[in-house]
């Protein structure tokens, strides 16, 4: 399912004397062709599998298995490329 959307993140949060603190946002994310991500959206799955709360609570949680079936049959159709070790260099 998509994502939660949080998208605007905080990082070096200082304390308060108190024991509270104040956040900033500090930094945002964009897509790879330069357009800001819209913040509180997430990002769409490519595909979608529903939260299934039964069986989460057997241990199975039913969007990781799907998850790594999509990533087996992908390393099946297109297998990783190993690069060859060079001859080492006579120095």
């Amino acid at each position: 399912m998509r994502t939660w959307g949080g998208l605007i993140g905080i990082s070096g949060s200082p304390s308060l004397i108190d024991g509270g603190g104040v956040t900033v946002p500090t930094f945002r994310m964009y897509d790879p062709d330069g357009k800001w991500f819209r913040e509180g959206h997430g990002v769409d799955p490519d595909v979608e599998v529903p939260e299934d709360y039964g069986q989460l609570a057997k241990g199975v949680d039913v969007q990781l298995e799907r998850g790594i079936t999509e990533v087996m049959k992908a390393l099946a159709a297109q297998p990783p490329v190993y690069p060859k070790h060079p001859a080492y260099e006579k120095r």
